[in-house]
Protein backbone atom coordinates (compact mmCIF):
# COMPACT_ATOMS: atom_id res chain seq x y z
CA UNK A 1 0.00 0.00 0.00
CA UNK A 2 2.96 2.16 0.46
CA UNK A 3 4.33 1.25 -2.50
CA UNK A 4 1.48 2.60 -4.53
CA UNK A 5 1.53 5.62 -2.09
CA UNK A 6 4.74 6.74 -3.22
CA UNK A 7 3.86 6.06 -7.19
CA UNK A 8 0.91 7.83 -6.91
CA UNK A 9 3.26 10.52 -5.79
CA UNK A 10 5.88 9.94 -8.10
CA UNK A 11 2.98 9.71 -11.07
CA UNK A 12 1.78 13.32 -9.93
CA UNK A 13 5.34 14.63 -9.82
CA UNK A 14 5.98 13.47 -13.35
CA UNK A 15 3.09 14.91 -14.39
CA UNK A 16 3.91 18.21 -12.60
CA UNK A 17 7.08 18.21 -15.21
CA UNK A 18 5.26 17.76 -17.85
CA UNK A 19 2.20 19.99 -16.99
CA UNK A 20 4.18 23.75 -17.70
CA UNK A 21 4.87 22.50 -21.31
CA UNK A 22 1.27 21.71 -21.75
CA UNK A 23 0.85 25.10 -20.51
CA UNK A 24 3.13 27.33 -22.47
CA UNK A 25 2.22 25.21 -25.54
CA UNK A 26 -1.90 25.50 -25.20
CA UNK A 27 -1.65 28.93 -24.91
CA UNK A 28 0.66 29.92 -27.30
CA UNK A 29 -1.96 27.20 -29.45
CA UNK A 30 -5.05 28.85 -27.88
CA UNK A 31 -4.05 32.71 -27.72
CA UNK A 32 -1.21 33.04 -30.84
CA UNK A 33 -1.86 30.34 -33.49
CA UNK A 34 -4.99 29.40 -33.62
CA UNK A 35 -5.24 26.43 -34.42
CA UNK A 36 -5.07 22.41 -33.95
CA UNK A 37 -1.92 21.11 -34.81
CA UNK A 38 -2.51 18.03 -37.14
CA UNK A 39 -2.08 14.28 -35.16
CA UNK A 40 -3.14 16.17 -31.45
CA UNK A 41 -4.40 12.94 -30.33
CA UNK A 42 -1.05 10.72 -31.50
CA UNK A 43 0.73 13.67 -29.45
CA UNK A 44 -1.44 14.12 -26.34
CA UNK A 45 -1.20 10.11 -26.60
CA UNK A 46 2.87 10.25 -26.46
CA UNK A 47 2.53 13.01 -24.01
CA UNK A 48 0.36 10.74 -21.48
CA UNK A 49 3.04 7.77 -22.20
CA UNK A 50 6.00 9.79 -20.94
CA UNK A 51 4.26 10.55 -17.66
CA UNK A 52 3.50 6.89 -16.88
CA UNK A 53 7.16 6.13 -17.87
CA UNK A 54 8.97 8.52 -16.34
CA UNK A 55 7.15 7.52 -13.28
CA UNK A 56 7.73 4.39 -13.67
CA UNK A 57 11.51 4.45 -14.23
CA UNK A 58 11.66 6.96 -11.23
CA UNK A 59 9.88 4.36 -8.77
CA UNK A 60 12.17 1.88 -10.30
CA UNK A 61 15.28 3.85 -9.44
CA UNK A 62 14.35 4.21 -5.69
CA UNK A 63 13.28 0.72 -5.46
CA UNK A 64 16.24 -1.03 -6.77
CA UNK A 65 19.38 1.10 -8.22
CA UNK A 66 19.27 4.16 -5.57
CA UNK A 67 19.13 1.96 -2.27
CA UNK A 68 22.31 -0.14 -3.28
CA UNK A 69 23.72 2.34 -5.14
CA UNK A 70 23.98 4.75 -1.96
CA UNK A 71 24.93 1.85 0.05
CA UNK A 72 27.97 0.96 -1.51
CA UNK A 73 29.38 5.05 -1.75
CA UNK A 74 28.61 4.72 2.16
CA UNK A 75 30.72 1.07 2.55
CA UNK A 76 33.39 2.50 0.14
CA UNK A 77 33.96 5.53 2.20
CA UNK A 78 33.69 3.90 5.51
CA UNK A 79 36.47 1.71 3.74
CA UNK A 80 38.50 4.90 2.88
CA UNK A 81 40.24 3.09 -0.08
CA UNK A 82 40.76 5.35 -2.89
CA UNK A 83 41.87 3.64 -5.63
CA UNK A 84 38.13 1.31 -4.56
CA UNK A 85 36.38 4.86 -4.07
CA UNK A 86 37.59 5.63 -7.95
CA UNK A 87 37.25 2.43 -9.59
CA UNK A 88 33.55 2.72 -7.83
CA UNK A 89 33.18 6.28 -9.44
CA UNK A 90 34.54 5.47 -12.76
CA UNK A 91 31.98 2.58 -13.06
CA UNK A 92 28.58 4.07 -11.79
CA UNK A 93 29.60 7.55 -13.63
CA UNK A 94 29.87 5.37 -17.14
CA UNK A 95 26.67 2.92 -15.94
CA UNK A 96 24.43 5.92 -15.26
CA UNK A 97 25.14 8.02 -17.89
CA UNK A 98 24.93 5.01 -20.78
CA UNK A 99 21.37 4.47 -19.31
CA UNK A 100 20.80 7.94 -19.49
CA UNK A 101 17.26 8.82 -21.11
CA UNK A 102 18.06 11.95 -22.51
CA UNK A 103 21.41 11.21 -23.79
CA UNK A 104 19.84 8.08 -25.84
CA UNK A 105 16.94 10.01 -27.16
CA UNK A 106 19.42 13.00 -28.56
CA UNK A 107 22.39 10.27 -29.89
CA UNK A 108 19.43 8.86 -31.94
CA UNK A 109 18.69 12.12 -33.87
CA UNK A 110 22.59 12.73 -34.46
CA UNK A 111 22.37 9.29 -35.79
CA UNK A 112 19.29 9.99 -37.91
CA UNK A 113 20.38 13.11 -38.94
CA UNK A 114 23.80 12.58 -39.70
CA UNK A 115 22.65 9.68 -41.74
CA UNK A 116 24.94 7.51 -39.48
CA UNK A 117 28.21 8.91 -39.85
CA UNK A 118 27.60 9.75 -36.03
CA UNK A 119 27.35 6.57 -34.19
CA UNK A 120 24.57 6.86 -31.66
CA UNK A 121 26.24 3.40 -29.25
CA UNK A 122 29.49 4.91 -30.35
CA UNK A 123 28.60 8.90 -29.21
CA UNK A 124 27.21 7.52 -25.57
CA UNK A 125 29.94 5.15 -24.90
CA UNK A 126 32.27 8.12 -25.23
CA UNK A 127 30.25 10.19 -23.27
CA UNK A 128 29.73 7.49 -20.95
CA UNK A 129 33.40 7.15 -20.56
CA UNK A 130 34.54 10.61 -19.70
CA UNK A 131 31.74 11.04 -17.34
CA UNK A 132 33.01 7.92 -15.43
CA UNK A 133 36.95 8.97 -15.85
CA UNK A 134 35.72 12.97 -14.27
CA UNK A 135 33.76 11.19 -11.57
CA UNK A 136 36.69 9.60 -10.44
CA UNK A 137 38.90 12.68 -10.76
CA UNK A 138 36.71 13.98 -8.72
CA UNK A 139 36.19 11.60 -6.29
CA UNK A 140 40.02 12.55 -6.02
CA UNK A 141 39.64 15.90 -5.98
CA UNK A 142 36.87 15.79 -2.68
CA UNK A 143 39.86 13.44 -0.62
CA UNK A 144 41.99 15.91 -1.48
CA UNK A 145 40.55 18.49 -0.83
CA UNK A 146 41.07 20.86 -3.74
CA UNK A 147 39.10 23.73 -5.20
CA UNK A 148 37.03 23.62 -8.00
CA UNK A 149 38.19 26.74 -9.37
CA UNK A 150 41.35 26.05 -11.37
CA UNK A 151 39.91 21.97 -12.47
CA UNK A 152 36.83 24.34 -14.30
CA UNK A 153 39.20 27.43 -15.65
CA UNK A 154 41.48 25.12 -16.40
CA UNK A 155 38.89 22.74 -18.45
CA UNK A 156 36.93 24.99 -20.07
CA UNK A 157 39.86 26.93 -21.25
CA UNK A 158 40.55 23.87 -23.14
CA UNK A 159 36.86 23.34 -24.79
CA UNK A 160 37.25 26.61 -26.00
CA UNK A 161 40.32 25.90 -27.49
CA UNK A 162 38.80 22.55 -28.94
CA UNK A 163 35.63 24.43 -29.96
CA UNK A 164 38.18 26.64 -32.37
CA UNK A 165 38.98 23.98 -34.32
CA UNK A 166 36.17 21.18 -34.54
CA UNK A 167 33.78 21.19 -37.36
CA UNK A 168 30.45 22.90 -37.20
CA UNK A 169 28.61 19.84 -38.02
CA UNK A 170 29.43 18.29 -34.36
CA UNK A 171 29.57 21.88 -31.84
CA UNK A 172 26.23 22.31 -31.26
CA UNK A 173 25.78 18.22 -30.54
CA UNK A 174 28.72 18.20 -28.44
CA UNK A 175 27.73 20.90 -26.25
CA UNK A 176 24.15 19.25 -26.04
CA UNK A 177 25.98 15.87 -25.55
CA UNK A 178 27.15 17.38 -22.06
CA UNK A 179 24.18 19.22 -21.14
CA UNK A 180 22.43 15.72 -20.96
CA UNK A 181 24.77 13.51 -19.33
CA UNK A 182 23.55 14.78 -15.47
CA UNK A 183 19.84 14.18 -15.76
CA UNK A 184 17.36 11.73 -14.34
CA UNK A 185 19.88 8.85 -13.34
CA UNK A 186 22.91 10.91 -12.61
CA UNK A 187 22.70 13.54 -10.80
CA UNK A 188 21.10 12.00 -7.74
CA UNK A 189 23.65 9.05 -7.55
CA UNK A 190 26.73 11.12 -8.55
CA UNK A 191 25.20 14.54 -6.00
CA UNK A 192 25.03 11.50 -3.30
CA UNK A 193 28.33 10.54 -3.63
CA UNK A 194 30.58 13.66 -3.56
CA UNK A 195 28.09 15.48 -0.54
CA UNK A 196 28.52 11.60 1.15
CA UNK A 197 31.64 11.83 0.77
CA UNK A 198 32.78 15.56 1.31
CA UNK A 199 30.26 14.82 4.68
CA UNK A 200 32.14 11.61 5.98
CA UNK A 201 36.06 13.32 5.55
CA UNK A 202 37.50 15.98 8.47
CA UNK A 203 37.97 19.27 7.46
CA UNK A 204 35.87 19.07 3.80
CA UNK A 205 32.84 21.21 3.64
CA UNK A 206 29.63 19.95 1.82
CA UNK A 207 29.24 23.28 -0.31
CA UNK A 208 32.66 23.25 -1.47
CA UNK A 209 33.72 19.81 -1.72
CA UNK A 210 30.62 17.79 -2.05
CA UNK A 211 29.41 19.97 -5.12
CA UNK A 212 30.98 20.18 -8.19
CA UNK A 213 31.17 16.50 -9.11
CA UNK A 214 28.17 17.05 -11.85
CA UNK A 215 29.69 20.43 -13.16
CA UNK A 216 32.61 17.99 -14.06
CA UNK A 217 30.16 15.88 -16.09
CA UNK A 218 29.08 18.01 -18.13
CA UNK A 219 32.63 19.66 -18.62
CA UNK A 220 34.91 16.67 -20.13
CA UNK A 221 31.98 15.21 -22.49
CA UNK A 222 31.99 18.09 -24.37
CA UNK A 223 35.55 18.20 -25.21
CA UNK A 224 35.67 14.37 -25.98
CA UNK A 225 33.17 14.71 -28.40
CA UNK A 226 34.15 17.14 -30.12
CA UNK A 227 37.56 15.22 -30.86
CA UNK A 228 35.27 12.79 -31.66
CA UNK A 229 33.95 14.86 -34.65
CA UNK A 230 36.95 16.42 -35.63
CA UNK A 231 38.30 12.41 -36.34
CA UNK A 232 34.19 11.26 -37.97
CA UNK A 233 33.87 15.05 -40.17
CA UNK A 234 37.45 14.70 -41.69
CA UNK A 235 37.21 11.20 -42.62
CA UNK A 236 33.61 11.16 -43.80
CA UNK A 237 32.48 14.80 -44.94
CA UNK A 238 28.62 15.25 -44.59
CA UNK A 239 26.31 15.37 -47.43
CA UNK A 240 24.10 18.87 -47.13
CA UNK A 241 20.94 17.33 -48.13
CA UNK A 242 21.43 13.96 -46.13
CA UNK A 243 20.02 15.76 -43.22
CA UNK A 244 16.66 17.04 -44.27
CA UNK A 245 15.97 13.48 -46.26
CA UNK A 246 16.64 12.20 -42.53
CA UNK A 247 14.44 14.40 -40.92
CA UNK A 248 11.53 13.89 -43.16
CA UNK A 249 12.24 9.98 -42.47
CA UNK A 250 12.05 10.67 -38.70
CA UNK A 251 8.43 12.30 -39.17
CA UNK A 252 7.83 9.20 -41.26
CA UNK A 253 8.72 7.23 -38.41
CA UNK A 254 6.28 9.12 -36.06
CA UNK A 255 3.40 8.80 -38.00
CA UNK A 256 3.57 5.34 -38.26
CA UNK A 257 4.18 4.19 -34.80
CA UNK A 258 0.41 3.97 -34.03
CA UNK A 259 -0.81 2.13 -36.85
CA UNK A 260 1.85 -1.29 -37.83
CA UNK A 261 0.05 -4.45 -37.46
CA UNK A 262 -0.42 -6.61 -34.58
CA UNK A 263 2.76 -8.84 -35.52
CA UNK A 264 5.32 -6.39 -36.33
CA UNK A 265 4.03 -4.15 -33.61
CA UNK A 266 4.95 -6.46 -30.79
CA UNK A 267 7.88 -7.61 -32.36
CA UNK A 268 9.08 -4.07 -32.33
CA UNK A 269 8.26 -3.83 -28.75
CA UNK A 270 9.89 -6.99 -28.02
CA UNK A 271 13.00 -5.81 -29.63
CA UNK A 272 12.71 -2.00 -27.72
CA UNK A 273 12.57 -3.90 -24.55
CA UNK A 274 15.95 -6.13 -25.39
CA UNK A 275 17.33 -2.33 -25.94
CA UNK A 276 15.97 -1.07 -23.20
CA UNK A 277 17.81 -4.05 -21.09
CA UNK A 278 20.89 -3.20 -23.22
CA UNK A 279 20.56 0.37 -22.07
CA UNK A 280 20.40 -0.20 -18.27
CA UNK A 281 22.42 -3.65 -18.31
CA UNK A 282 25.41 -2.09 -17.50
CA UNK A 283 24.11 -0.22 -14.20
CA UNK A 284 22.94 -3.49 -13.27
CA UNK A 285 26.45 -5.21 -13.32
CA UNK A 286 28.38 -2.60 -12.00
CA UNK A 287 26.06 -2.94 -8.76
CA UNK A 288 25.93 -6.59 -9.02
CA UNK A 289 30.07 -6.82 -9.19
CA UNK A 290 30.95 -4.18 -6.38
CA UNK A 291 28.50 -5.55 -4.29
CA UNK A 292 29.20 -9.37 -4.87
CA UNK A 293 33.12 -9.54 -5.70
CA UNK A 294 34.22 -6.27 -3.56
CA UNK A 295 31.62 -5.70 -0.64
CA UNK A 296 31.11 -9.42 -0.58
CA UNK A 297 27.37 -9.12 1.37
CA UNK A 298 24.49 -10.03 -0.50
CA UNK A 299 21.76 -7.56 -1.69
CA UNK A 300 19.33 -6.76 1.31
CA UNK A 301 15.96 -7.15 0.00
CA UNK A 302 16.38 -8.82 -3.37
CA UNK A 303 12.94 -9.04 -4.56
CA UNK A 304 11.90 -5.82 -4.03
CA UNK A 305 15.59 -4.69 -5.82
CA UNK A 306 14.72 -6.72 -8.68
CA UNK A 307 10.98 -5.41 -8.97
CA UNK A 308 12.93 -1.70 -9.50
CA UNK A 309 14.85 -2.84 -11.98
CA UNK A 310 12.30 -4.28 -14.11
CA UNK A 311 10.41 -1.08 -13.62
CA UNK A 312 13.36 1.03 -14.74
CA UNK A 313 13.64 -1.12 -17.56
CA UNK A 314 10.01 -0.55 -18.52
CA UNK A 315 9.55 2.88 -17.95
CA UNK A 316 12.41 3.63 -19.91
CA UNK A 317 10.53 1.49 -22.58
CA UNK A 318 7.37 3.66 -22.24
CA UNK A 319 9.53 6.95 -22.07
CA UNK A 320 11.26 6.52 -25.81
CA UNK A 321 7.95 5.29 -27.12
CA UNK A 322 6.49 8.50 -25.91
CA UNK A 323 9.47 10.54 -27.00
CA UNK A 324 8.29 9.21 -30.61
CA UNK A 325 4.62 10.06 -30.72
CA UNK A 326 4.50 13.30 -28.36
CA UNK A 327 7.49 15.21 -27.23
CA UNK A 328 8.96 15.56 -30.47
CA UNK A 329 5.92 15.91 -32.64
CA UNK A 330 5.05 18.57 -30.45
CA UNK A 331 8.62 20.06 -30.49
CA UNK A 332 8.88 20.60 -34.37
CA UNK A 333 4.83 21.19 -34.84
CA UNK A 334 5.17 24.29 -32.65
CA UNK A 335 8.27 25.41 -34.96
CA UNK A 336 6.90 25.19 -38.05
CA UNK A 337 3.53 26.94 -36.87
CA UNK A 338 5.31 29.84 -35.12
CA UNK A 339 7.54 30.00 -38.51
CA UNK A 340 4.34 30.19 -40.72
CA UNK A 341 3.31 33.66 -38.42
CA UNK A 342 6.30 35.50 -39.92
CA UNK A 343 6.12 37.21 -36.33
CA UNK A 344 10.27 36.12 -35.02
CA UNK A 345 8.69 38.16 -31.89
CA UNK A 346 6.34 35.05 -30.95
CA UNK A 347 9.53 32.46 -31.70
CA UNK A 348 11.28 33.93 -29.04
CA UNK A 349 8.81 34.87 -26.16
CA UNK A 350 7.73 31.01 -26.69
CA UNK A 351 11.42 30.10 -25.94
CA UNK A 352 11.74 32.40 -22.79
CA UNK A 353 8.37 31.19 -21.76
CA UNK A 354 9.23 26.90 -22.27
CA UNK A 355 12.96 27.35 -20.71
CA UNK A 356 11.73 29.40 -17.68
CA UNK A 357 8.37 27.25 -17.19
CA UNK A 358 9.71 23.71 -17.81
CA UNK A 359 13.11 24.47 -15.39
CA UNK A 360 10.94 26.08 -12.68
CA UNK A 361 9.15 22.34 -12.33
CA UNK A 362 12.33 20.57 -12.21
CA UNK A 363 12.87 18.10 -9.99
CA UNK A 364 16.17 17.88 -9.76
CA UNK A 365 16.52 21.45 -9.60
CA UNK A 366 14.22 21.48 -6.66
CA UNK A 367 16.33 19.11 -5.02
CA UNK A 368 20.36 20.75 -5.55
CA UNK A 369 18.55 24.26 -4.17
CA UNK A 370 17.37 22.43 -1.01
CA UNK A 371 20.61 20.39 -0.43
CA UNK A 372 22.19 23.83 -1.51
CA UNK A 373 20.35 26.05 1.51
CA UNK A 374 20.41 23.22 4.23
CA UNK A 375 24.57 23.12 3.11
CA UNK A 376 24.87 26.71 2.41
CA UNK A 377 23.40 27.39 6.68
CA UNK A 378 21.15 30.54 4.99
CA UNK A 379 23.43 32.19 2.52
CA UNK A 380 21.53 30.73 -0.05
CA UNK A 381 17.64 30.48 -0.80
CA UNK A 382 16.66 27.29 -2.60
CA UNK A 383 13.41 29.51 -4.05
CA UNK A 384 15.97 32.37 -5.18
CA UNK A 385 18.26 29.51 -6.62
CA UNK A 386 15.21 28.13 -8.55
CA UNK A 387 14.10 31.75 -10.34
CA UNK A 388 17.92 32.39 -10.95
CA UNK A 389 18.54 29.01 -12.77
CA UNK A 390 15.32 29.57 -14.54
CA UNK A 391 16.10 33.03 -16.10
CA UNK A 392 19.24 31.57 -17.17
CA UNK A 393 18.09 28.36 -19.00
CA UNK A 394 15.02 31.05 -20.73
CA UNK A 395 18.27 33.31 -21.73
CA UNK A 396 19.98 30.75 -23.06
CA UNK A 397 17.23 29.01 -25.19
CA UNK A 398 15.82 32.56 -26.34
CA UNK A 399 19.28 33.12 -27.21
CA UNK A 400 19.97 29.73 -28.76
CA UNK A 401 16.54 30.50 -31.20
CA UNK A 402 18.45 33.62 -32.15
CA UNK A 403 21.62 31.68 -33.36
CA UNK A 404 18.97 29.49 -35.14
CA UNK A 405 16.86 32.30 -37.00
CA UNK A 406 19.96 34.26 -37.62
CA UNK A 407 22.21 31.89 -38.97
CA UNK A 408 25.11 32.90 -36.84
CA UNK A 409 28.14 30.12 -36.36
CA UNK A 410 27.63 28.27 -32.81
CA UNK A 411 31.25 28.75 -32.18
CA UNK A 412 31.37 32.34 -31.34
CA UNK A 413 28.43 32.33 -28.68
CA UNK A 414 30.01 29.34 -26.91
CA UNK A 415 33.48 30.28 -26.98
CA UNK A 416 31.77 33.59 -25.88
CA UNK A 417 29.48 32.65 -23.18
CA UNK A 418 32.40 30.08 -21.98
CA UNK A 419 35.12 32.96 -21.43
CA UNK A 420 32.47 35.01 -19.84
CA UNK A 421 32.00 31.89 -17.24
CA UNK A 422 35.50 31.76 -16.90
CA UNK A 423 35.99 35.40 -16.37
CA UNK A 424 32.89 35.13 -13.41
CA UNK A 425 34.49 31.63 -12.08
CA UNK A 426 37.46 33.56 -10.96
CA UNK A 427 35.78 36.50 -9.39
CA UNK A 428 32.67 35.16 -7.88
CA UNK A 429 33.08 33.87 -4.03
CA UNK A 430 34.72 30.22 -3.71
CA UNK A 431 31.31 28.66 -2.46
CA UNK A 432 29.47 29.21 -5.00
CA UNK A 433 31.29 27.83 -7.95
CA UNK A 434 30.67 24.19 -7.37
CA UNK A 435 27.06 25.15 -6.97
CA UNK A 436 26.69 27.23 -9.96
CA UNK A 437 28.53 24.81 -12.43
CA UNK A 438 26.23 22.03 -10.77
CA UNK A 439 23.06 23.60 -11.12
CA UNK A 440 23.95 24.27 -15.11
CA UNK A 441 24.11 20.56 -15.79
CA UNK A 442 20.52 19.78 -13.66
CA UNK A 443 18.53 22.30 -15.49
CA UNK A 444 17.19 20.18 -18.68
CA UNK A 445 15.07 17.43 -17.63
CA UNK A 446 13.98 14.09 -19.17
CA UNK A 447 11.18 15.76 -20.66
CA UNK A 448 12.55 19.53 -21.85
CA UNK A 449 15.02 18.18 -23.37
CA UNK A 450 13.78 15.93 -25.99
CA UNK A 451 11.09 19.19 -26.51
CA UNK A 452 13.78 21.78 -26.53
CA UNK A 453 15.76 19.24 -29.10
CA UNK A 454 12.74 19.48 -31.58
CA UNK A 455 12.23 22.54 -31.60
CA UNK A 456 15.71 22.97 -32.71
CA UNK A 457 15.85 20.39 -35.25
CA UNK A 458 12.07 22.05 -36.62
CA UNK A 459 13.31 25.21 -36.59
CA UNK A 460 16.35 24.65 -38.76
CA UNK A 461 14.52 22.44 -41.14
CA UNK A 462 11.88 25.07 -41.71
CA UNK A 463 14.27 28.19 -42.56
CA UNK A 464 15.46 28.24 -45.81
CA UNK A 465 19.48 27.62 -45.84
CA UNK A 466 19.59 26.26 -42.39
CA UNK A 467 21.50 22.36 -41.97
CA UNK A 468 19.39 20.37 -39.12
CA UNK A 469 22.66 18.69 -37.98
CA UNK A 470 25.18 22.32 -37.80
CA UNK A 471 22.02 24.48 -36.61
CA UNK A 472 19.23 22.54 -35.14
CA UNK A 473 21.23 21.13 -31.88
CA UNK A 474 22.69 23.61 -29.84
CA UNK A 475 20.26 24.47 -27.47
CA UNK A 476 20.79 22.29 -24.37
CA UNK A 477 24.45 23.74 -24.48
CA UNK A 478 22.78 27.25 -24.15
CA UNK A 479 20.53 26.34 -21.16
CA UNK A 480 23.05 24.84 -19.54
CA UNK A 481 25.55 27.87 -20.20
CA UNK A 482 23.41 30.90 -18.82
CA UNK A 483 22.40 29.82 -15.32
CA UNK A 484 25.80 29.33 -14.75
CA UNK A 485 26.19 33.13 -15.27
CA UNK A 486 23.57 34.09 -13.27
CA UNK A 487 23.47 32.67 -10.17
CA UNK A 488 27.32 33.53 -10.17
CA UNK A 489 26.79 36.97 -10.90
CA UNK A 490 23.72 36.93 -8.32
CA UNK A 491 26.57 35.32 -5.66
CA UNK A 492 29.00 38.59 -6.71
CA UNK A 493 26.08 41.28 -6.27
CA UNK A 494 25.20 39.80 -2.77
CA UNK A 495 29.03 39.79 -1.79
CA UNK A 496 29.37 43.29 -2.50
CA UNK A 497 26.34 44.30 -1.04
CA UNK A 498 27.14 43.02 1.94
CA UNK A 499 30.60 44.43 1.90
CA UNK A 500 29.15 47.69 1.09
CA UNK A 501 26.59 47.38 4.09
CA UNK A 502 29.68 46.38 6.38
CA UNK A 503 31.19 49.70 5.18
CA UNK A 504 28.69 51.97 6.03
CA UNK A 505 27.67 50.31 9.02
Amino acid sequence: MNDLKVFWDTLKHSFRNLLPIVLVVGLFQSLVIGQVPDGLIGMLVGLLIVVFGVAIFLQGLELGIFPVGKNLSNAFARKGSLPLLMIFGFSLGFAAVIAEPALIAVASQAELISEGRINALVLRALVATSVGAVVALGVLRTLLGHSLHWYMICGYLLVVAVTFFAPEEIVGLAYDSGGVTTNIVTVPLIAALGIGLASSIKGRNPLVHGFGLVALAVMVPMIVVQLYGIAVFTLWPADPNAALDSLNGLASEAENVLAPSIASYLLGMLGDLLHMLRDVLPIIAVILFFQYAVIRKPIPYLRRVSIGFAMVIIGLYAFVVGLKLGLFPVGQSMAEQLMALDTLGYIYLFAFCIGFATTMAEPALIAIGEQAEEAAHGRLKGNHIRILVALGVAIGITLGVHRIITGDSIHYYIMGGYALVIILTALAPKFIVPLAFDLGGVTTSEVTVPLVTALGIGLASQIEGRSVLIDGFGLIAFASIFPIVTVMLYAIAMEQLSRFRGATA
